[in-house]
């Protein structure tokens, strides 16, 4: 796809970074939950406040597909330090927390040039591995993160408000 470029997050992308969390995660989990459940995971996660802090943070990094009229349409967030690293042997893993596009943006080349940065990134700091989570039952993203490389290390829980999830936790050495 032609027409997007990728950048840093800025203080001021807080509020688009937050409706397109909420709006990408229920657009493809929402049906799964109750809505209070929902809603709490959706308050604790994408709140304003929170994604700004995390922009703010050195221990986040945060790049967007923007078009060239600076519309998000997507958006990778990376944590400096995996909440993984248990799981796995590797000494400096690099967490890819979320990987989210735009519903009408989906295999557009985004997610692809996301994962190409967030790899570049991870190699770049030094990181011998990337982890992330992946639902279960979400093959189609299993598929995606196969084709880069990544392998399932370890079945895991994911939280949405009371809601358990069966996750597995992806890894890819580099």
């Amino acid at each position: 796809m032609t027409g997007f470029h990728l950048r840093d997050a800025a203080a001021s992308d807080a509020p688009a970074l937050s409706a397109l969390g909420r709006d990408s995660f229920v657009a493809a989990f929402g049906h799964l939950y109750r809505p209070d459940d929902l809603a709490r995971f959706l308050d604790e996660v994408h709140d304003l406040a929170t994604v700004a802090a995390q922009i703010a943070d050195p221990g986040y990094l945060h790049r967007l597909a923007v078009d060239d009229a600076g519309r998000l349409l997507g958006y990778c967030k990376l944590e400096a330090v995996s909440s993984y690293a248990g799981h796995s042997d590797a000494s400096a893993p690099l967490g890819l927390s979320q990987l989210y596009t735009d519903p009408a943006m989906t295999g557009r080349g985004l997610g692809g040039a996301l994962m190409d940065w967030t790899l570049a990134t991870a190699r770049a700091r030094g990181c011998d591995a990337v982890q992330l989570s992946v639902w279960s039952e979400n093959t189609g993203a299993q598929r995606f993160y196969q084709r880069h490389g990544f392998a399932k290390i370890a079945d895991i829980d994911f939280w949405v408000g009371s809601h358990r999830d069966d996750e597995f936790l992806y890894e890819l050495r580099l």
